[in-house]
């Protein structure tokens, strides 16, 4: 990797700024899945035991109004990261001013402080999503050198990433950011091969790039969910009232003829005539949808089509789910790429975040692939061949 990680600096006594991501789902106040903690551990833990002093930032949610804060207090979460470290997590309930000021000039090596909501500072002219000047160099000026370890905002130019990085002599990728861009970049700029795509998730619109991309760099592009459809109709089949892009039916077409046989699509669906979890189903052949009925998920001859395509591979990037997964019924598909790939050998396999990844971290297979990404936009854009701006913001080796 070019760029400096955590272990090109000298820690020791240091006020080290840390930009983690700590947007996690929350319900009812309280945290329902930690595993972006969890990912931030390394990264933390190395910083105590070289004895800095941690400043760490995150956002939570979204907040467009007043109303918004009470629900995205990161107070639960610096609750939790305390437990998780056995040691107390000082919160400051503000992004900026005295009490931030006091809270950093009291501490001691090893003392942790996290600051409120960086997201908060959005009613104030969207400061931190639009990387206010101003408010990127008062960050910076709180620490003496800046880790990003959260991939999951890389992709997008705020102040607590890119505008702390402008203001500050060292900045440097944590841990989890050094993983995200070994594992994703590498498969792009220099997979090993054969080396497949599984793209699925809704919409052909969200992955246009990607796709034009990857056919490119990958060997076979493997195309399911509800994205499959547009595909579909591009090649004159009935797709009844499945979703499909009707903007969209031309560029699949180009992207077919473009692809001279590297996309690989689904040969049979599971069809209902109603979106509800406990619908009527049955399983048709891609010429069998009715005009009143919709794809939920693909079909057994898939699955084993899916799995002849992917003996072999030695890379695979995995984004999007097969079929609507949150019904039990239609997650099959979805669970059976899981298996698939947790049950390859010699390969090495990288879910891009969002679905595909909690559909991994919900059936325990977490810890059979390679890689499992915390950003899926992030991922996405990575998959797309662009440069991250929280990326390029971190000094080069």
């Amino acid at each position: 990797m070019s760029k400096k990680t955590i272990r090109d600096v000298d820690l020791k006594g240091k006020k080290v700024l840390v930009r983690v991501d700590f947007n996690v789902p929350m319900k009812d106040g309280k945290i329902t899945d930690e595993n972006r903690i969890v990912q931030a551990l390394p990264t933390i833990n190395y910083a105590l035991e070289n004895g800095a002093k941690l400043i760490l930032l995150s956002h939570l949610g979204r907040i467009k109004e007043e109303a918004d804060k009470e629900k995205n207090s990161l107070r639960v979460v610096a609750t939790r990261l305390g437990e998780l470290l056995g040691k107390e997590v000082i919160f400051v309930p503000e992004t900026r001013g005295e009490k931030v000021e006091q809270a950093i000039s009291n501490m001691k090596d090893g003392d942790v402080v996290m600051l409120e909501n960086t997201r908060f500072e959005d009613l104030n002219n969207k400061a931190e999503s639009k990387n206010n000047p101003e408010l990127g160099k008062y960050w910076a000026s709180l620490g003496e050198l800046f880790v990003n370890d959260a991939f999951g905002t890389a992709h997008r130019a705020h102040a607590s990433n890119v505008g702390i990085s402008a203001n500050i002599e060292t900045a440097v990728a944590g841990f989890l950011m050094e993983k995200e861009i070994k594992f994703i970049g590498g498969a792009v700029d220099n997979p090993a091969r054969p080396f497949v795509a599984i793209l699925g998730g809704a919409k052909v619109s969200d992955k246009i790039s990607v796709i034009g991309n990857l056919l490119t760099k990958a060997d076979k592009i493997l195309i399911c969910g509800a994205m499959a459809y547009t595909f579909y109709k591009a090649l004159g089949h009935e797709v009844g009232t499945s979703l499909c892009e009707e903007d969209y039916v031309d560029f699949a077409k180009g992207l077919l003829d473009k692809a001279q046989g590297k996309i690989v699509l689904p040969v049979d669906v599971v069809v209902t005539r109603e979106f509800a979890a406990d619908a009527e189903s049955e399983v048709v052949a891609i010429d069998g949808i009715g005009k009143d009925q919709m794809g939920l998920d693909i079909g057994p001859r898939t699955i084993d089509q899916f799995k002849k395509e992917l003996e072999g591979a030695k890379t695979v990037v995995w984004n999007g789910p097969a079929g609507v997964f949150e019904f039990p019924k239609f997650a099959v598909g979805t669970n059976a790429i899981c298996t698939i790939l947790a049950e390859l050998e010699d390969a090495t396999t990288i879910i891009g975040g969002g679905d595909s990844a909690a559909a991994a971290n919900q059936l325990g297979f977490s810890d059979k692939f390679t890689h499992i990404s915390t950003g899926g936009g992030a991922s996405l854009e990575y998959l797309e061949g662009k440069e991250l701006p929280g990326v390029a913001a971190i000094n080069d080796k």
